[in-house]
């Protein structure tokens, strides 16, 4: 009997004795569905920002550091769906919605021709201490998902984040800001020299943290920056 089929009848029988359960209803996925049944993933509220070049995401960034795009998956609000998600993934070892997230947004950003021109994808780092703690960076996972639909490489030994900052929530965004300062840094400029990089990472609130590793990886005069979250924060 094929390997392709075996494995097909094992993952049946497991299906059959273990459902997989849909993350936002609980309800048993069927064939074809990974992380959200089908009525679930149709409620994501994606932006279609891959769409609208000055859109909110680009505009956070606006005169404050060159960039070429910015995009953002989906809106994260309170107690929202992809809240939910991104809590799972961070908190509680979800690796797998990472790279469902990642997947998505990379299927927009391939089917558009956003992501033309884009040498690399690089993820933003976590202090070593913290990602010991968690066991992984989430970002990292996200980076995963979206160069399977890219083809493009994720190279996340290229920065290095310095300096265990303190958690942003709760800050204003001149703290925000204050608190990553130069907090990353560049390991390999060479690597960097004349890319065009997409940084990625989970939600982007009042992007300090983003701009904090841009503004790091543009000490190589010649390297481009796009940037592309799963969400984007709103009131």
């Amino acid at each position: 009997m094929p390997a392709p089929l075996l494995r097909d009848i094992k993952n049946s029988i497991l299906h059959l004795f273990y459902p997989r359960l849909c993350e936002g209803c609980s309800k048993p996925l069927v064939t074809g569905e990974e992380i959200l049944c089908l009525g679930c993933s149709m409620e994501l509220p994606e932006t279609n920002y891959h769409l609208i070049e000055d859109n909110e995401a680009a505009m956070r960034f606006a005169g404050r550091m060159p960039y070429n795009k910015v995009t953002s998956y989906a809106y994260f609000t309170h107690e929202g769906l992809l809240q939910h998600l991104l809590h799972r993934l961070k908190y509680q070892d979800k690796k797998d919605v990472g790279l469902y997230l990642g997947r998505r947004l990379g299927a927009r950003l391939r089917d558009s021709g956003w992501a033309d021109g884009i040498d690399m994808i690089v993820p933003v780092p976590l202090h070593k201490a913290k990602e010991a703690n968690r066991g992984y960076n989430q970002s990292r996972l996200i980076a995963q998902g979206i160069s399977e639909m890219l083809g493009i490489p994720v190279e996340s030994s290229v920065l290095c984040r310095v300096r265990d900052t303190a958690s942003q929530t709760n800050k204003t965004r001149s703290e925000r800001i204050s608190n990553m300062s130069e907090a990353f840094m560049i390991t390999d400029k060479a690597q960097v020299r004349g890319k065009h990089i997409l940084l990625c990472d989970d939600v982007l609130t009042t992007g300090a943290t983003l701009e904090a590793c841009a503004l790091a990886l543009m000490e190589e005069e010649s390297t481009k920056i796009s940037v592309a979250t799963i969400g984007i924060a709103v009131s």
